[in-house]
């Protein structure tokens, strides 16, 4: 099998482009790694062009993990809760999560044909790192969210295997806390779309000011949803007047992941309560949750760890003394941060052609920019 090649260079974020959403702060890099001490990795796959021979490609996918923490997530658990907005998806460990409130392994994100495999090698790693696993405790539950990326890519041939997952988890493990996040074409966004465009994986953060608790928020993204009419970008109606070129094929619904963490105290019922407000941040881009796609969210906090073998029968723990004020905030930063996120995804995907000569174009983001400024002007 040939060589992936390198995920092609971004383009410039939302933000350098001059575009702004929100009124809260981001964080120092914007990103779901503000949140410490979250790292992300992602394997990225493209190889081949031309026809579609299943099982050789064109290949245009990847995966994505998402580390809460860089020990021992079976050990040491966090209070996570997930929510399913439109739930024509293949999620893997949600159940789980709803019924005890804490996740325990990686969270990953792929395809929609790769969800098994990936959850497989994700169980692979937790074995080897707890052989008790099974034997002398009880068995684990791994995370696995998907979106379809049939459009560029073979997805019978369900090339994302455990090296590629083993890959990511290593460059996760590696990476420093509070690094950027890789965007636009990587992971497990290289082969989707997003309002007929290139989408990808987009993230962003907020801050809530320092009498609030001064907790981060971020979100990251996995787009594939959306048709071209609707999209809002930044506040603009673009989808009235900007289409993408013709192309040899059309995209199907699509669907979305939106993962969640904040370094706010929250329990599972609060998490749930942020899951349940990104539909706000999704609406804001010009989503209508089309019945055919999967839409999951998934949050947790990095606050406090659950030991998977607790010394005591209780523990002290921070709780939000007062959490109508504190959520008011925190739902906020949810909104703004997912409609960044999206934005993000738009902004640095770049032009990708994959199998059957299918296209997907990069949204021209000069051409919003000027008519902006035009309006701007005219204002």
């Amino acid at each position: 099998m040939a060589p992936s090649m390198p995920p092609p260079a971004p383009r410039p974020r939302l933000r350098e482009w001059g575009f702004t959403v929100g009124s809260l702060p981001p964080g120092p890099r914007n990103a779901l790694t503000d949140v410490h001490p979250i790292r992300v990795g992602h394997t990225t796959q493209i190889r081949g062009q031309g026809p579609l021979r299943i099982g050789h490609g064109p290949v245009r996918t990847g995966v994505t993990v998402i580390l809460p923490h860089p020990g021992n997530l079976f050990q040491e658990k966090v209070p996570a809760a997930v929510h399913t907005i439109n739930g024509f998806g293949k999620a893997c460990g949600f159940e789980e999560i709803r019924e005890l409130g804490h996740l325990e392994s990686p969270i990953a994100l792929t395809n929609t044909l790769n969800v098994w495999r990936v959850a497989d090698a994700l169980v692979t790693d937790a074995l080897h790192r707890n052989p008790e696993i099974g034997v002398r405790t009880s068995s684990v539950n791994v995370v696995v969210g998907e979106c379809n990326d049939g459009y560029l890519n073979d997805l019978q041939g369900r090339h994302v295997d455990a090296q590629a997952v083993a890959a990511a988890l290593e460059q996760a493990r590696d990476t420093p806390p509070g690094a950027p996040v890789a965007e636009g074409c990587v992971g497990a966004g290289t082969g989707t779309t997003c309002f007929g465009w290139k989408g990808g994986i987009g993230t962003a953060s907020r801050v809530l000011p320092g009498d609030l608790g001064g907790w981060t928020l971020g979100a990251l993204v996995q787009t594939n949803f959306g048709r071209p009419e609707q999209l809002i970008f930044a506040g603009m109606a673009v989808g009235t007047w900007l289409r993408p070129p013709p192309a040899s094929g059309e995209a199907g619904p699509g669907s979305v992941m939106v993962v969640l963490a904040t370094d706010a105290p929250l329990d599972a019922r609060q998490l749930r309560r942020l899951c349940v407000r990104a539909q706000a941040g999704l609406a804001r881009t010009g989503s209508l949750f089309d019945p055919g796609s999967g839409d999951f969210v998934i949050a947790f906090s990095t606050a406090r760890r659950l030991p998977h073998r607790p010394v005591s029968l209780t523990a002290p723990a921070a709780l939000l003394a007062d959490e109508p004020r504190a959520m008011r905030l925190l739902f906020q930063a949810v909104v703004e941060a997912v409609e960044e996120a999206v934005l993000n995804a738009l902004c640095t995907a770049v032009t990708l052609e994959g199998r059957d000569g299918h296209v997907c174009h990069a949204l021209p983001i000069e051409r919003i920019a000027q008519r902006d400024e035009a309006s701007s002007g005219e204002g």
